[in-house]
């Protein structure tokens, strides 16, 4: 299996509602050397300017990007390439990071390759320490900057992290 750390930044909280202005991927090996980075242009005239303001980009610059249906198709041949099976998807946030991912993949190609599943890796953290407090996100040496591609990386490093120094078994 190939696990694939995924970041979405979007322009507010659900997706055909609001837009996802861009996400970033990356193969979870020991190298993380093969990423993918994608900007969407918005599939709504809906957005929050404040969660806007987190990607660091424009309404104006969104409306420049890529159609997201070119993006997807893209994206989706990205992961047969890198991909032997099935894809893991895994993020920090599952829950949000996911529902952009799977709306956007069915939407507008018909299916998602990762299936109907995903994970999480802060409740993979938590289940490893046997502690619902503990955060793992001292763990990632990429720093956190909302752009999804070093987002996605560092989240990469601690599962990699999760993997050396907790004995989690993960196979690619």
């Amino acid at each position: 299996m190939a696990y694939i750390m995924v970041d979405v930044e979007s322009d507010g909280p659900i997706p055909g509602d609001y837009s996802m202005i861009s996400f970033g991927a990356v193969l979870v090996n020991d190298a993380l050397d093969t990423t993918f980075y994608g900007q969407l242009k918005p599939v709504s005239d809906n957005y929050i300017p404040e969660a806007l303001a987190v990607s660091g980009h424009t309404r104006e610059e969104t409306l420049q990007f890529d159609d997201p249906k070119k993006v997807m198709s893209t994206f989706a041949a990205w992961l047969s390439s890198n991909c032997k099976d099935r894809p893991v998807f895994i993020s920090d946030n599952n829950g949000f990071d996911w529902m952009f991912i799977c709306w956007y993949f069915h939407h507008f190609t018909g299916s998602n390759p990762f299936g109907h599943s995903s994970q999480n890796l802060g409740s993979l953290y938590k289940g490893l320490v046997n502690d619902t407090f503990k955060n793992f996100k001292h763990l990632r040496r990429t720093k956190h900057t909302h752009h999804p591609v070093d987002d996605a990386i560092g989240n990469a490093e601690a599962l990699l992290t999760l993997k050396k120094e907790h004995g989690l078994k993960i196979k690619w």
